[in-house]
């Protein structure tokens, strides 16, 4: 009896060590979601209860369930990006241009070793390129990067 309860026991863990692993990409954006504000509502579908972000709009997965994609161009969206976000380790586009997006890069986002679009201009950026993002051999597209970035230096003088 006691061998079967134990069987039971560690079989019930191991099920919700599996299930609070599953959505680890889905609380990092419910995380960087939580340090924006949207005044339109773009994220209001960012459910952290869902089993993972793949129904979430402006969220794209592939066929295996990881987060490849987050598209956020134009949504109205300010405030930081996250250190987290260098974990969403199979993303491969992240594109947040044109919102106000403020504070700076996370050097974490070095991390991103499938990334192959960061489009970032038009916003509020500060601070420099983190350097870890010249390791992302992936990376192919920083499009027009620092437009704002040089225009506000410029300011500043």
């Amino acid at each position: 009896m006691a061998t079967h309860f134990a069987v039971v026991l560690l079989t019930s863990l191991l099920a919700l060590a599996t299930l609070a692993n599953c959505n680890v990409e889905g609380d990092i954006l419910y995380e960087q979601m939580q340090a924006w504000e949207d005044p339109s509502n773009v994220l209001q579908s960012w459910d952290p209860t869902l089993p993972d972000p793949c129904t979430w709009f402006h969220v794209f997965c592939s066929s295996d369930g990881s987060v490849v994609r987050v598209d956020l161009g134009k949504a109205g969206i300010s405030g930081p990006l996250i250190p987290e976000l260098g974990g969403l380790q199979h993303l491969q586009y992240l594109e947040l241009y044109a919102n106000n997006i403020t504070g700076s890069i996370p050097a974490t986002l070095g991390n991103l070793t499938s990334l192959i679009s960061l489009h970032l201009y038009d916003n509020l950026l500060t601070g420099a390129i983190p350097a870890s993002l010249g390791a992302v051999r992936t990376l192919r597209y920083l499009y027009e990067f620092w437009s704002h970035y040089k225009y506000y230096t410029k300011m500043k003088k």
